[in-house]
């Protein structure tokens, strides 16, 4: 069952992920609960439920971008679903920005190339060669780049994922700097840049786990780093 809430109750509940009103619950705490937790602006539907964060062993997030059409993100979270070790992650989502939380958050997916990227093309690989893998990293897949792979993720997406990075970020205390295009830490298809104009956006929000700011605001149309050079 899809859960849906406003904008409005966005902005009534979380004042841009700041101080709750009186008797409301701080985003950190949302993002922070057991169960299904809904955050406000960001459509999210459990196929496995939440429970001890500080049990997931995730360090860093991984974009992926998938060929698979729009309208796929729900049969492949349903496939990571029945078996979790197939390579696959743990988040889909889909062009019209819905999310589908596949796998238990403490099971570690198949996904990524053992971070074989060490040419600094797109960010310094000193700290990532062989070292942001699967089993530290949480993994995002954005359907719908088929059969164009240069497809840029959907507005929706965009914004589902504005809102996605930072929930994860602060549910697992994980620093802007260690969200990764899956371009940026492995050798990956040459026609485009795999979920490097995503990680740009996200990192240039800035957010900070902990203390619910963004350093900086960057809307969707933020000026971005050039995917490759």
């Amino acid at each position: 069952m899809r859960h849906f809430l406003s904008i409005v109750a966005a902005g009534a509940l979380l004042v841009g992920f700041g101080a709750p009103l009186r008797g409301q619950t701080s985003f950190a705490e949302l993002a922070r609960s057991a169960g299904t937790p809904q955050i406000p602006g960001l459509n999210i539907v459990y196929l496995a439920p939440l429970g001890d964060h500080k049990l997931a062993p995730w360090k860093n997030i991984i974009v992926h971008q998938t060929e698979g059409p729009p309208g796929s993100a729900h049969a492949m979270a349903k496939r990571q679903a029945a078996n979790p070790k197939l390579r696959g992650v743990a988040l889909w989502v889909e062009t019209d920005g819905t999310v589908y939380w596949a796998t238990p958050e403490t099971a570690v997916t198949l996904h990524g190339d053992g971070a074989n990227r060490n040419d600094n093309k797109y960010i310094n690989n000193l700290t990532t060669y062989r070292q942001v893998i699967h089993s530290n990293s949480i993994g995002v897949e954005f359907v719908g780049n088929f059969p164009d792979v240069r497809k840029p993720a959907t507005q929706a997406q965009v914004e589902a994922w504005l809102v996605l990075v930072k929930f994860l970020q602060e549910r697992y205390g994980i620093p802007v700097e260690r969200v990764y295009a899956h371009n940026w830490i492995d050798y990956k298809d040459h026609r485009y840049c795999e979920g490097c104009d995503l990680a740009q956006r996200a990192r240039a929000l800035g957010y900070v786990p902990g203390k619910g700011v963004s350093k900086a605001a960057a809307g969707v149309n933020a000026p971005l780093m050039p995917s490759g050079r």
